[in-house]
């Protein structure tokens, strides 16, 4: 005789994403990833979901075929330290550049023996006496093919911020941070260079340079280090110098490359957005800077 209560099956573990629910109850029956972008555009229009909500879904969609090579910053615009530095050029550094950490190198550019953190390099100021060497961290090494779900995956698990890419080779080819893919996500993340324009936009550095905002106008520039622009090529038809350097060099300038005017160089610092956010300053005649009015 038959058992008249069968025991229960247990109930087949739903494997589907988060995202692939939400998707399939929006419009069921998608066979492409445009198909789904295009939906989520239309739950965003029939107010389903919040612009903001339809951007980051988008952004993880059009992650899953990315890799870190996508995103990384190429070896050679990458800000590294040199172990043998003195304390002076390497704080020169970290002050310029103005990052949380930093690649450190021994010998070669690529030879990279782990990370350093700004905030450490500090101890040294306190022990002199101090081996650099026991401050660093170290250094993650992963393929520039690693697509950027499972970099994600490895940042979060590792607790770790930096990664150091690796062609096939074995040589570095550039270095990923867990901010440039939680941007592919969520958009631009502000950091310590996102300062409120109200805030001012040149600022003097110790050694004896200036950090000026992209957005700064060129009159503005012109009375703050005593210069004229009149006489260069196109200066009037652009109102900042971020801008007219863009234009002059004919495309959007990357981290460390640098241009000069009027006696003055512009090495870029930070570029995002499809702008650039700040540039050092110096002057090019002597070497130094003299005090520019704030």
């Amino acid at each position: 005789m038959s058992d008249p209560h069968p025991a229960r099956h247990p109930e087949r573990e739903d494997k589907r994403s988060f995202l692939q629910k939400i998707v399939e109850f929006i419009h069921p029956g998608l066979d492409s990833k445009d198909e789904l972008i295009e939906t989520l555009a239309e739950a965003e229009d029939n107010e389903v979901i919040g612009t903001e909500a339809r951007v980051m879904l988008e952004g993880v969609i059009r992650m899953a075929d990315r890799t870190a090579t996508d995103i990384m910053v190429a070896a050679p615009r990458m800000d590294v330290l040199d172990i043998h530095a003195p304390y002076d050029e390497l704080l020169g550094q970290v002050i310029r550049t103005a990052h949380s950490r930093f690649p450190v190198y021994e010998g070669e550019r690529d030879n990279i023996i782990g990370i350093l953190m700004a905030k450490d390099l500090l101890k040294l100021q306190r022990s002199p006496s101090l081996n650099l060497r026991a401050l660093l961290r170290p250094a993650i090494f992963v393929p520039e093919t690693k697509g950027l779900y499972d970099l994600l995956r490895e940042f979060r698990t590792n607790r770790n911020h930096m990664s150091i890419l690796i062609d096939e080779f074995g040589k570095v080819s550039g270095l990923v941070t867990m901010e440039d893919v939680l941007e592919e996500i969520v958009g631009e993340i502000e950091d310590e260079f996102d300062i409120p324009e109200e805030h001012g936009d040149i600022f003097a550095l110790a050694d004896n340079t200036y950090r000026v905002a992209g957005h700064t106008p060129l009159e503005r520039l012109a009375d703050a280090f005593g210069v004229r622009f009149d006489q260069e090529a196109e200066a009037e038809d652009f109102e900042t110098i971020g801008g007219w350097v863009s234009h002059a060099m004919g495309r959007l300038p990357k981290r460390g490359e640098s241009w000069e005017v009027a006696g003055l160089q512009f090495v870029v610092l930070h570029a995002k957005g499809g702008a650039v956010r700040w540039f050092q300053v110096r002057r090019r005649d002597d070497g130094t800077t003299e005090s520019v009015s704030e």
